[in-house]
């Protein structure tokens, strides 16, 4: 603490931004003048802000007094140390800072992201293990849209056109929003974000970032900022940065690609390979993947829109398989090095929360070491347009399976599969009350 306090002297804040993460990714806290903060000031915050919908709805009253205590108590906010960042947006000197979430007894918030994080990585620290991350996100830039019932459109770049076509890959496209990503790598280094390489997507004015690897719980915080950054640096030049999974109806949809490994905390070697080839955890973490992702759905496409990315044959992944160089399966293995040997995880959406995503891909591969579970035959072949009958791949039939999942209400805790559904749900009762263009369209005179 004494440490953040110089830290926050040191650089002349003069506001501070207490927050964590809620199970949708909101940003949730308060702000409090610097000086107040550096005096001591106890942050607080309502146990029922982890219960909010994407919506900013509470789930229902009944529920919700059953996860935390009828008087709607607050839990503590403690700051994360190496969870500080300095917002380059900001008007005047402003910190955002990462706090954990802890109840009036004391001990870690359940119903926090970041702590089931925690949770889960602790069965790999009692291991002896120790999970590397590397993101990869991907978003869309779209013109302003204040009305809501209109189509999203692609901005105008520096040229004053609109993107057409797609490019995937194209350099003169990505040089189009040349001043915002110059803004994005800018701020990204003034924030010490582990930024590397930014690619055009497939779709128009789709691109993705990558994050270069490192520990789970810094990679998460670190995906956290970033996607807030990015929508103040789209604001910044007339636009908007969306990580909704399937925004525009027609084009790819946006997901947060998860490269995992495993290294033995004492030797700093690769578990997952060695000069003969994959090992036994290697086998064993893809067939936890494959047999548990089922089960964390839900979590990895969390909201109704989600779904609507998983597409047979468009860039989007409705199996289970696994192969080496293979993008059209769920579960891709890149050609690297033994030291770099991974598996990325290619199912969840952008618009899932960070902490949870990395938190189910980790415990599916937990899982399938400890219980020694075989994968499937590596696929050779192009397998995108064929559905594994074991994704479920609508919002009702994620939800079942996560809450009647023994393993996750094991290892996740109950309460916070409990909770976590429960916000989904709330969603999914205010989606249902709107009629869609789509409707409209084709059943108001035909049924």
């Amino acid at each position: 603490m004494d440490n953040i306090k110089q830290w926050l002297i040191d650089h002349n804040i003069e506001e501070v931004q207490c927050l964590t993460s809620d199970q949708t990714g909101v940003a949730r806290g308060k702000t409090l003048p610097a000086a107040s903060f550096i005096d001591g000031a106890k942050v607080k915050l309502a146990e029922g802000a982890m219960l909010m919908a994407g919506s900013g709805e509470l789930i229902e009253d009944d529920i919700l007094f059953s996860l935390i205590d009828e008087r709607d108590m607050d839990m503590i906010l403690k700051p994360v140390e190496n969870g500080c960042y300095i917002l380059p947006w900001a008007k005047k000197p402003t910190a955002m800072i990462i706090h954990d979430g802890y109840s009036h007894l004391g001990h870690e918030f359940d119903l926090v992201p970041r702590n089931v994080l925690k949770k889960v990585l602790k069965l790999y620290q009692d291991k002896n293990w120790q999970a590397i991350i590397a993101p990869e996100m991907e978003l869309y830039l779209t013109a302003k849209c204040t009305n809501p019932d209109e189509p999203l459109q692609p901005p105008k770049g520096r040229s004053g056109y609109q993107e057409i076509g797609r490019q995937s890959f194209g350099m003169e496209a990505t040089d189009e929003f040349a001043p915002f990503i110059d803004d994005v790598y800018k701020w990204a280094k003034q924030m010490n974000l582990r930024l590397d390489a930014v690619v055009h997507e497939e779709g128009r004015a789709q691109f993705e970032f990558n994050l270069i690897h490192g520990d789970p719980l810094m990679m998460a915080d670190q995906v956290f900022v970033f996607k807030r950054m990015v929508k103040e640096a789209a604001n910044k030049h007339g636009f908007t940065a969306t990580f909704m999974a399937k925004p525009i109806s027609g084009q790819p949809g946006s997901a947060m690609h998860i490269h995992q490994s495993i290294v033995d905390a004492t030797s700093g070697k690769n578990i997952f390979a060695t000069e003969d080839g994959d090992t036994d955890l290697f086998r064993y973490y893809v067939g936890g993947l494959q047999t548990y992702t089922p089960d964390v759905m839900a979590i990895y496409a969390p909201n109704v829109n989600s779904y609507k990315r998983f597409v047979a044959g468009i860039a989007a992944p409705v199996n289970l398989q696994w192969g080496v160089e293979n993008r059209t399966v769920g579960l891709r293995v890149p050609d690297a090095p033994i030291q770099a040997h991974r598996i990325e995880n290619r199912l969840p959406g952008a618009d899932s929360n960070p902490y949870l995503a990395i938190a189910a891909s980790l415990l599916c591969g937990y899982l399938g070491m400890v219980e020694e579970i075989e994968p499937s035959e590596p696929t050779l072949t192009k397998c995108n347009k064929t559905r594994s009958n074991e994704l479920p791949l609508n919002f009702d039939a994620a939800l079942s399976r996560m809450i009647n999942s023994a393993k996750i209400n094991e290892y996740m805790g109950e309460r916070f599969v409990q909770g976590f559904t429960q916000t989904r749900k709330t969603d999914y009762e205010n989606y249902k009350n709107v009629i869609s263009s789509w409707e409209r369209q084709f059943l108001l005179n035909t049924v």
